[in-house]
């Protein structure tokens, strides 16, 4: 069995020029993040996936990047490749809630796939919406300064229907606070996709409020820090501009 699985770690080496190492699994999920090239990122995952002696640190790792996986699944909907993703990464969130592992992450990591589970299906905002906002609140009690839940609360406050409670200039708002609690440490931006796709988030939700001028200054941003970034630089940017008449 063990020998089966270094040979599948061999063969995804060999095909995406990509190593399993975890060592090298931040800078190489950051290429294929500017890059776009997801199908690397999948490779990538699934070999990390298949490496079996994980400490916790490296599962809370593997998570983040399953995370951003199965964002990317429902937002071109591959529906299945969503779910059996995010059945995948709720599996390694149990392994380290057994561990009492990091709970504010934890909890903050349920608040997420509680989300994809009403992007899996609308009809299960009511129980799932009030699930997500459970775990965001425990993530927050646990620890104030994690910053990935103030993202999670933001997307809810964002998108929750003003009727029940939401508000898209509190959702900015945090947003604005996720970023800054990362920015206090300029080193750990370094090869951070969590950092760029914030940047995205902020540039997109001043976008939806017609907030172009923002907008516009958040995109230059991300790109005068990764002028090749495709998404950015070919789709968001431009579609920007033809908004503004520029």
């Amino acid at each position: 069995m063990e020998r089966t699985i270094y040979r599948i770690i061999l063969m995804l080496f060999l095909q995406t020029g990509f190593t399993a190492s975890f060592a090298s699994a931040r800078s190489e999920i950051y290429s294929a993040y500017i890059t776009n090239r997801m199908d690397l990122w999948k490779n990538l995952i699934d070999a990390m996936e298949a490496e079996k002696s994980r400490d916790s640190e490296q599962v809370l790792e593997l998570i983040n990047y399953q995370y951003g996986y199965i964002g990317y699944c429902l937002g071109f909907k591959k529906r299945d490749e969503a779910r059996r993703y995010l059945a995948l990464a709720e599996n390694n969130i149990e392994i380290l809630e057994k561990r009492n592992y990091k709970l504010s992450d934890i909890h903050a990591y349920k608040c997420a796939f509680y989300g994809f589970k009403i992007g899996l299906n609308k009809l299960s905002a009511p129980v799932n919406g009030m699930k997500s906002l459970d775990h965001v609140k425990k993530a927050l009690e646990l620890d104030k300064e994690n910053y990935f839940a103030w993202i999670q609360y933001g997307n809810i406050q964002f998108y929750m229907p003003a009727a029940f409670g939401g508000s898209k200039k509190e959702g900015i708002e945090y947003f604005l606070k996720a970023r800054q609690m990362l920015e206090r440490d300029p080193a750990d931006l370094t090869d951070n996709w969590n950092y760029l796709s914030l940047l995205i988030i902020i540039g997109q939700s001043y976008t939806y409020i017609n907030d172009f001028t923002s907008a516009q200054a958040v995109y230059e941003e991300i790109l005068k820090r990764e002028p090749d970034f495709q998404y950015v630089k070919n789709e968001l940017y431009p579609e920007l501009l033809k908004k503004t008449g520029k």
